[in-house]
């Protein structure tokens, strides 16, 4: 009895066990056909998902070329060194052989890696040698993850010479990455980072491409399943004038090298639609050195030079005008009836009011407004801003454009300044003096404009008045030159005086390259042309020099501005620069016809 009830609980739970198997084996059954049949699709799109690859391809941004149809800027190919961990992270020993390879930090590789947060290849380092890439393709299980970039590199074809306006680009920043994700930007982008490059740069970045490539268990690629070619950006046309700026490069580097200065700034434009035909800042930089990831010795000797390679001297160097600033004083007082044309004024070498003076002592004796002009009398000058006042003066300075940025399509532009009584007071809580309506009427004192306004102040006399906004893009086009936008002339200001008043202006610019400060230098010059000298005083150094001009004379089409910082007199430092200038405007005009 005994033993066959001890039977009978064995085969009891022998039964449950077996019974327990079965159901554990038809619960797995039941799982892998609901894997199978049921999930199958989407567990078979994560199999893929961990087998295929999408690799970019960087697209080529746009061209720029000059207002002819010449080449300024464009793109040439390169090869870059990346990371791709397609299956797994890379390796610190793959790291460490980048590192010494590249010569780039084992902690600059890291900190890349960290901030990566899709499959797109880490790049690390742009614009390789060939020797780098040979290396890498020949020892590739030595560098499992690291991969070759064939992408375009940006080509500066003149090198420094326009630099400050088609600027340079870069790798995107970190900061620069955390405004811009929603705009489709990445990490290891190449972005504008200054210039034209900069303004420009949704326009000109185009749409990057890329494949599909399967890999296998190693992360090697096994297969291209698909390709999107990438879509290159819009090319630019200019307003530039490509011989016309790199004689203005030209004739600024020698004219500072025979006077042993070392920084200066010269613009060109038409007075009639506000087209920039050339713009030169110096020093200047090689945009190039950024385009593949600049050296730290080309940075440090770019950072560390003392007269600021990387300002953009036309539009945000700001200085006292000198006796450019007279063009502004004339009209102010010609136009609220303080004087006329024939009045004569007597220099006796100091004004009557207060002990200023002309420049060496000079005494010129009585002076109509067309002489005083011609010779750049202070006295003369002195005495129609103590009769206009500093209220008035600064009313006629802001309706020329001082004191506000003109609007050109450039970053980092300054307005100058035109409002000087309140800046004294809010700057320096005093008041306002006599003495120093009568600086601010020689463009001295407070009294501070960027070469580009002066430029757009002398072209406002050339255009009878008018101003139009400045601006470098002429039009922006696809690559089979389809028009994507277009940049009119846009009037932007008009002088409210007697056309009178601007003839007698233009009138008194023409004697001063024909008897007055600037005869000498234009002394022979076949073309009839307006301009103004100017120096202006410089608490830091020698004085800067200035000259101002257009032409021709009888139909602008030309108005220059030129400032040598540190140049002494305008005549002997910027004037032999604007000659330079307008004979190589004339000599294009003779070729091909008014700008």
């Amino acid at each position: 009895m005994i033993e066959s009830s001890r039977d009978e609980e064995f085969f009891g739970r022998l039964k449950f066990l077996m019974a327990l198997i079965f159901l554990v084996i038809a619960v797995l059954i039941a799982r892998v056909a609901q894997l199978q049949i049921y999930d199958g699709e989407y567990y078979a799109n994560l199999a893929d998902g961990n087998r295929i690859r999408i690799i970019p391809t960087m697209a080529p941004r746009g061209t720029f070329f000059d207002r002819n149809g010449q080449l300024l800027v464009t793109n040439r190919p390169g090869f870059a060194v990346s990371l791709l961990p397609l299956t797994e992270p890379i390796s610190p020993e793959v790291i460490q052989r980048v590192s010494k390879l590249l010569d780039v930090p084992i902690e600059e590789i890291q900190r890349r890696i960290d901030i990566h947060y899709s499959f797109d290849p880490i790049r690390i380092k742009q614009d390789v040698t060939p020797d780098i890439v040979t290396i890498i393709e020949e020892q590739k299980n030595d560098y499992r993850g690291v991969v070759i970039e064939v992408q375009p590199i940006r080509n500066y074809i003149l090198h420094q010479e326009g630099a400050h306006t088609f600027g340079y680009v870069s790798e995107i920043s970190d900061a620069e990455l955390e405004t811009k994700k929603d705009q489709g930007y990445k990490s290891g982008d190449i972005v504008g980072k200054f210039g034209l490059e900069r303004v420009y740069d949704k326009e000109i970045r185009g749409e990057n491409g890329g494949e599909q490539v399967e890999v296998d268990v190693a992360g090697k690629p096994v297969q291209i399943l698909g390709k999107k070619e990438p879509k290159p950006g819009y090319d630019l046309i200019l307003t530039i004038d490509r011989d016309l700026q790199v004689a203005a490069e030209n004739a600024v580097d020698e004219i500072l090298k025979e006077i042993d200065a070392h920084a200066a700034a010269a613009v060109v434009l038409n007075p009639q639609n506000g087209e920039v035909l050339a713009m030169v800042s110096r020093p200047a930089f090689d945009p190039n050195l950024f385009a593949h990831g600049i050296s730290t010795k080309d940075w440090n000797a770019i950072n560390t030079n003392p007269y600021h390679p990387m300002d953009n001297k036309t539009i945000t160097g700001e200085y006292p005008p000198g006796s450019t600033f007279k063009i502004v004083t004339g009209t102010a007082a010609l136009a609220d009836g303080k004087v006329t044309a024939e009045e004569q004024i007597y220099d006796s070498g100091t004004h009557w009011l207060v002990p200023k003076g002309n420049a060496g002592g000079e005494v010129l004796g009585w002076l109509n407004f067309h002489d005083a002009l011609a010779h750049s009398d202070n006295v003369y000058f002195y005495e129609l801003g103590y009769r206009v006042g500093v209220d008035r003066l600064s009313y006629y300075a802001k309706m020329f454009g001082l004191g506000s940025e003109t609007g050109i399509d450039l970053p980092y532009e300054s307005p100058g300044l035109a409002n000087w009584r309140e800046y004294k007071w809010d700057v320096y809580g005093d008041e306002w003096y006599i003495s120093e309506t009568m600086d601010a009427a020689i463009g001295q004192g407070f009294n501070l404009v960027t070469p580009l306004q002066a430029a757009m102040v002398t072209g406002e006399i050339a255009a009878n008045g008018k101003r139009f906004k400045p601006h470098v893009v002429k039009q922006i086009v696809t690559q089979d030159g389809e028009l994507i936008r277009d940049f009119p002339p846009e009037l932007v200001g008009e002088l409210q005086v007697d056309p009178y008043i601007i003839k007698l202006v233009q009138d008194g610019l023409r004697e001063v390259t024909v008897t007055g400060t600037a005869a000498r230098n234009f002394a022979g010059f076949p073309y009839p042309i307006a301009g103004k000298t100017g120096t202006a005083e410089n608490s830091q150094g020698r004085d800067h020099g200035w000259f101002v001009g257009y032409a021709p004379f009888d139909n602008p089409c030309v108005s220059v501005a030129v400032i040598v910082e540190n140049g002494g007199f305008g005549a002997l430092s910027a004037v032999p620069i604007g000659r330079k200038i307008m004979e190589k405007a004339f000599e294009i005009m003779n070729k091909r016809g008014p700008f």
